[in-house]
This record gives C-alpha cells, structure tokens and sequence, in this order.
C-alpha cells in the first residue's frame, strides 16, 4: 500500500483541527464549568434529583451508549454502500448545530442545555467513527503512528487558539457582553469552527468505494451482518483481541480523566475558571509533544511496549489525583496528564490500524473499535457518577479508576506476550521450511 498525497493527509488531519474544539471548549473546560454555575449544588431534571455534577457525566454516558449503539450499524451500512463521508458530514452537522445551539442554555432551560450537550457529543463520537477509519485507507502501516500523531497534533493546535479565542472574549467582555453571554458564546464559536473548517476535509478526503454492489437485504440487515463478519475475525486474531481487551479496560480510566478533570478541580479544589482554563490550555500545548513523543518511541521499542509503560503512568497519576490537596498539586498533575494524553490516544488508534487485517470493510473494523471505547466510556462515566453521587465525595470515583487502568495493563501485556510467542513461532517454521 501507498501512502497517500500530502494534500488528503493534511486535509484528514484538519478534520482533528476542526472537531477537537468540541473535546476542549465543551467537554473540558468553558462548558462543564458553565454547566456547575448555572445549575444547583443538587439539580431535578426528568422527575429525579440529581447531584448537578453527577447529572453531567450521567448525561455524556447516555450519549455515548447511544452512539456505540448506533455506530455499528451505520459503519456497516457506509461500507456496503460507499457513502462514508456522508455520514461523516451528518455527524458533524450534528455536532456543530448542537454546539452552537447551547448557546440558548441558561439556569431557566437546563433541559434544553442537557439534551443540546447529549446531542453535541453523539455528532462528536459518531463522527470519529468514521475519520478514523479514514486512516488505515490513506496511510501504510509503517507511516500510521506518525499521521495519527499528526491528526492529534492538529486538533491541540486547533483548539487551544479557540481557546485562547474564548477566553478573551470573557476576560475582556467586548460590545457590553456579561460574563455568561461570552461564556455562551464560546459555544456558537464552536459550532462555526467545526462546521468551517470540516469542509477542508471534505472537499479532499477521496470518496469511499462500497463493498458490496448488489444489495439482497435491507441496510439493517446488512449492518449486523458485516458486524458479524468483523466479530468472527477478531476471535481469531489473538493479539488484536487481547489488544482490544487492554484498550476496554484503560479506556475506562483515560477518557473518565479527562472529561471529568474540570469538574474535578472546580467543585473539589475550588479553583477559580481563569485558572483552570489556563491549565487546560497547558495540557494541550503538552498534549502535542506527547502526541510525536509517543509515535518515536513506538517506532524505537514497538507499540504495546510503549502502551504498557503509559498506561503505569496513568495508574500513578490516578493515585496521585487522589491525594492532592493543593492548587499546585493539580497544575503539576495536569502537565504529566498533558504529556500521556495525546500519546495513548494516537497510539491506540494507530496500533489498531497495524493490528487489523488489511480489508476495505475500514469503517466496520473501526467501527468495532469505536465500540470498544464508547461502551467503555459509558462504564467509567457512569462509575465515575454513580460514586460521585453515592459518596458525594468526587475523590472516592478518582481513586476507582486505578482498577480498570491495572485490568487494561495485564491484557496489553497479554498482547505483547503472545505477539512474541507467535513471532517465535513463525522464526521457528521458517528455520524448519
């Protein structure tokens, strides 16, 4: 395989650039702290009473089983019909529409602000799904670490300037703007930056070909069906599926981490919004170099190696979030999260791209990925609430997190353990051929 033109690798990495200001100005800073402002220490939303902080990560969990619910199907059907940018194009408009709709959300209308954010972050999942799958098609495998780190690289970059953007619209208050309706606005901007500047990506990413062209069942149908191929080939690809087995379990840990992080420092911390948005900005400017980082290290020692010893990382950092107290505790702790961030993400997606067999069924198989890490969302968000809500201590669900990370490193080193086995095996017949 060739690795595709300079101009279609720039223009998939734009759509990280375009859609990563959802990931940071939504998810991570301006929103979660907007949201825990506007809503009561304890919130009643759909006839329940709910710790406010714990009803954010409940509303994300909702919206991520949604997609993994959906997403299999969708892939499916974009792969026996070739149209996967349109699909790429429906979840962004989805997604930025949403964004700029939370505009309208205020203390009067928190239904319109939970339904507006679980929408943003089905058009946010439900779009990777396909990007992603993107890359095994445009990309060698020797070249995949390094595209992938570049996407991530693009979307930090991407970010953190509307986020430097957002920031002085609140700090500054222009054309006699309070506080929350600059707030409100990083959110429209959000909304115009992802709708812009996706359509780069889509005026050059090449259409998709199907791979079926007579169609003797509905596009339910033949949804599961592919789903199914997908499954039957996994089972019998051992270190893919304990790879996919590690990626469940830390996924649990990496994504709970991150999305939660603001609310962490703002509600247990007390910190103030200047500062955490700063911090949040440092990480992504880390985020960057841990990204590249990562993907020279993987070509120096090999993915799972480098996976294992992120991964002990990310276990420490657990603890050590445990335990902080201070101001300074949290800026130290989120530069070393700054650092492991980027690198696992680009260095999940990529090693999945070198693992999978070589099909044109990309968005299937990606789709099984996206799978693996939306339901494991939904289960460290969801634990992440539950015992937030339960203890109404937000350390005690910190602290729950070490338990997926260490499950998630004794099946990666699982996965290296038998790629070695099978490396051995294959040095052997060749001796005896």
């Amino acid at each position: 395989m060739i690795t595709a033109g300079k101009k279609v690798l720039n223009g998939w990495a734009m759509y990280d650039w375009a859609n990563s200001v959802y990931n940071l100005v939504i998810t991570t800073t301006f929103f979660p702290i907007y949201f825990l402002a506007v809503t009561d220490e304890h919130v009643s939303f759909m006839g329940m009473r709910f710790v406010n902080s714990a009803l954010y990560n409940y509303t994300m969990a909702a919206a991520f089983l949604l997609v993994a619910i959906a997403s299999p199907i969708l892939s499916s059907i974009s792969d026996t019909r070739g149209n996967k940018k349109n699909f790429l194009k429906f979840f962004t408009i989805l997604g930025s529409v949403s964004c700029a709709t939370l505009f309208f959300f205020t203390k009067s209308t928190l239904w319109l602000g939970v339904l507006a954010f679980m929408l943003a972050t089905m058009g946010y999942c439900g779009g990777l799904v396909f990007y992603n799958s993107y890359l095994p098609e445009i990309a060698a495998p020797e070249d995949r670490d390094r595209i992938s780190a570049r996407g991530y690289s693009m979307g930090y970059i991407g970010s953190v300037l509307l986020q430097l953007v957002g920031f002085a619209l609140v700090m500054t208050l222009p054309f006699g703007l309070d506080e929350g309706t600059a707030v409100r606005g990083t959110f429209l901007l959000v909304g115009v930056w992802w709708l812009g500047f996706a359509q780069i990506t889509f005026a050059t990413l090449p259409a998709s070909r199907a791979t079926v062209t007579k169609h003797n069942a509905g596009a339910i149908t033949e949804g599961f069906s592919e789903l199914r191929k997908v499954y039957a080939q996994v089972k019998t690809m051992p270190v893919l599926k304990r790879f996919l087995r590690g990626f469940f379990f830390y996924s649990m840990g990496v994504q709970t981490v991150m999305m939660a992080a603001t609310i962490f420092g703002s509600k247990v911390l007390r910190l103030p919004s200047d500062k955490l948005i700063g911090t949040v900005v440092i990480i992504q400017v880390v985020a960057i170099a841990g990204a590249w980082g990562m993907a020279r290290l993987s070509g120096l020692f090999g993915n799972l190696r480098v996976l294992i010893g992120v991964v002990i990382v990310w276990i420490g950092i657990c603890i050590a979030g445990y335990k902080m107290q201070t101001a300074t505790d949290f800026y130290l702790l989120a530069t070393a999260v700054g650092l492991v961030m980027g690198g696992i993400q680009s260095l999940s997606r990529s090693t999945y791209a070198k693992l999978m067999p070589e099909t044109k069924d990309t968005a299937s198989f990606f789709s099984y990925y996206d799978v693996t890490e939306k339901l494991s969302i939904v289960i460290g968000m969801f634990s992440f609430a539950y015992i937030d809500d339960y203890t109404e201590n937000m350390r005690n669900s910190v602290l729950a997190l070490v338990v997926f990370f260490v499950i998630g490193l004794v099946w990666i080193i699982s996965a290296l353990l038998k790629q070695r086995q099978l490396a051995s095996m294959e040095t052997v017949d060749h001796l005896v051929i």
